[in-house]
């Protein structure tokens, strides 16, 4: 066995087994399909799946803290959000996870539910319903009337926290949005500074690195110029399980290369992890090790990718059609139903054209533009993108008449730039994680933590306790 894998399978399970573990229960809510259109499916309902742990509240009286829930099985994120329950701890608040409508088993139309026309009713305004009727239904049947609710969310779930501070203040005392890309995705930003920061971070690490992978793809380049001898070549380097025969095959190898590299950024994390895929501590840097310490420049991208694809070498050879799926969002749909649901969110609401062009990036040219996305998601689901809908809808580039959230984006992490990175009004603050990666935060203490992301939860704490507080003073004059 290789001495790193054995070396990072070792400090994996010793990290893992001092993680704090939190049980939940498990129920179901009935929630309407369609909120939106009376005659469509009247008040026929879906079994939505909900989690909550109980422990530290203190009933009638303390907060709700609500997760919500995104692009997954809300056990997932219960998993990796142990920031939620050191807050509970703090403000004796109950913790309740709420699962996004056609993730996980909150399927509205059961194995039917991503056949022909029922992806129809999977929209962000649509699961933002869900959660406001499911809260307002928990609170009145867990004698929490007078309970605050505080958002949290990560990612896409960071943007829909927002968007509950936005659409339904009267539910929503406030909101920590973390990781959250919301002018991205509105299609404010050009989506090529996600590859762009995913490239700074490898040559932040050395500059070395990103010429190695440079290097490493040219090669690449000038063997498959050369036809079926060098798709052979190619085909060999890279333990194939199918050698690739067309252009198409060589572009797909490129971009299930490029989502290792893009895997590991968003995950650098200052220990091993097991969130979106099982990586060591400091991926980027390991893969930069690995770039530079093998024997030719494709073999090292090759160690690269199989950090990510094969850390527990249990696979023989890649099947890359297997492990990497091509989808309406460049930065990856992952794999099975819920890749699904995010590939028709990305083709219908979720704006994230863009690819890379190997000029301000070290990748090759793999471009995802706005033909290539209408021309996709017409020919898979026959819809075309609405662009400017959550613009519209929730409120673009000027957000500055709501209040109460807290936006925070790690500067390793490729989705910070598409987010909020400073101050937009005394209620309206941001934070920046030095050293940190996705949603940080949001995860569990950890003694590998950088000081930023220490001070950035306390920032939180601090915001939330002046909310709560607030709210108790204004309930207490009603």
């Amino acid at each position: 066995m290789n001495i790193f894998y054995a070396l990072a399978a070792v400090l994996f399970c010793i990290s893992a087994s001092k993680a704090e573990t939190y049980d939940y229960v498990e129920d179901y809510f009935d929630q309407k399909i369609d909120h939106f259109n009376f005659l469509s499916y009247g008040n026929q309902t879906y079994k939505q799946r909900f989690l909550y742990n109980a422990t530290w509240w203190d009933k009638g009286i303390g907060p709700i803290f609500f997760y919500a829930g995104n692009e997954g099985n809300i056990e997932g994120f219960w998993q990796n959000t142990g920031f939620i329950f050191k807050a509970a701890k703090t403000f004796n608040a109950l913790v309740l996870f709420a699962e996004h409508r056609y993730y996980g088993k909150s399927l509205p139309f059961g194995n039917d539910s991503f056949n022909g026309n029922a992806l129809g009713l999977l929209s962000v305004n649509q699961a933002l319903s869900d959660y406001a009727f499911f809260l307002k239904k928990f609170k009145e049947t867990h004698n929490a009337d007078k309970c605050p609710v505080i958002a949290f969310g990560g990612s896409y779930g960071g943007m829909l926290a927002a968007y509950m501070r936005f659409k339904y203040p009267n539910i929503i005392e406030g909101a920590i949005a973390a990781s959250a890309p919301l002018y991205q995705v509105a299609g404010k930003l050009s989506g090529d500074i996600f590859f762009q920061a995913v490239s700074k971070d490898f040559s932040d690490v050395s500059p070395q690195c990103e010429s190695q992978v440079r290097s490493a793809f040219d090669q690449l380049a000038k063997w498959a110029n050369s036809g079926p001898e060098g798709y052979s070549q190619i085909s060999q380097a890279f333990h194939l399980c199918n050698p690739i025969k067309t252009d198409q095959d060589y572009q797909h190898l490129l971009r299930f290369i490029r989502n290792a590299f893009v895997l590991a950024a968003m995950m650098d994390y200052p220990y091993p992890a097991t969130f979106m895929g099982n990586f060591p501590a400091f991926p980027v840097k390991v893969m930069c090790s690995l770039l530079q310490s093998a024997p030719t420049a494709v073999n090292g991208l090759y160690q690269a990718a199989a950090l990510y694809y094969n850390n527990s070498q249990a696979l023989q050879c890649f099947d890359i059609y297997q492990e990497y799926i091509y989808c309406a969002d460049p930065t990856g749909c992952g794999l099975g139903p819920d890749a699904i649901a995010w590939d028709y969110q990305a083709c219908t609401e979720i704006n994230l054209e863009g690819g890379t062009t190997g000029v301000h990036d070290m990748f090759p040219v793999l471009p995802f533009n706005s033909q290539m996305r209408d021309d996709y998601c017409y020919k898979t689901y026959k819809v075309l993108p609405r662009r400017d809908y959550l613009d519209v809808q929730y409120w673009g580039a000027d957000i500055s008449s709501a209040t109460n959230i807290v936006f925070s984006n790690g500067n390793l992490d490729p989705w910070g730039p598409g987010g909020i990175l400073s101050n937009i009004s005394r209620t309206l603050v941001a934070v920046i994680v030095d050293g940190g990666a996705h949603h940080l935060d949001l995860r569990e203490d950890n003694p590998n933590d950088p000081p930023s992301v220490r001070d950035a939860r306390n920032f939180e704490l601090r915001n939330i306790r002046h909310w709560l507080q607030t709210y108790y003073l204004k309930q207490s004059f009603s």
